[in-house]
């Protein structure tokens, strides 16, 4: 009983963090779109500077670190030498790679935004909103219903 109940909490805590990565990971290319629409050195855009390293440096990385921290303790609980065989949670972690680059794209891009060097285009920062989003989809999908 006591393995449960740490499988449950940890689990729980990985769902939290990953809710919260995503949603700064939703949020964060949004910005970039508003921020596009403005003036470099403007209120409007200064203001859109600290909104979007506070939402990287508050919320989407510790997220993405608890993320990682509560993902590897789950692995340990069930056991690589489960999950070495299952096709579904290599898919799942080839995923997760991808939602890293994405995390250091975004990360990378802020510091374009910061020191008024972006160069993209708020049509660009429309069509990258989404793919976190894709990339969420296919995980949440791999994880429940495990098709390989």
């Amino acid at each position: 009983m006591e393995g449960l109940m740490e499988y449950s909490i940890v689990k729980a805590l990985h769902i939290i963090s990953v809710i919260s990565w995503m949603a700064g990971m939703l949020y964060l290319p949004r910005l970039y779109v508003y921020h596009c629409r403005c003036k470099p050195g403007s209120e409007a855009s200064e203001m859109l500077k600290v909104m979007e390293r506070k939402l990287l440096k508050i919320i989407i990385n510790p997220a993405m670190i608890s993320t990682w921290i509560f993902g590897l303790w789950l692995v340990t609980i069930l056991s690589w030498e489960n999950l070495r065989s299952a096709g579904w949670f290599h898919m799942k972690i080839t995923m997760l790679i991808g939602m890293q680059i994405c995390h250091g794209k975004f990360s990378r891009w802020r510091k374009d935004f910061e020191q008024d060097k972006n160069t993209r285009s708020e049509k660009f920062y429309r069509i990258v909103n989404e793919v976190p989003a894709v990339l969420m989809i296919v995980i949440v999908m791999l994880v429940v219903i495990k098709p390989f």
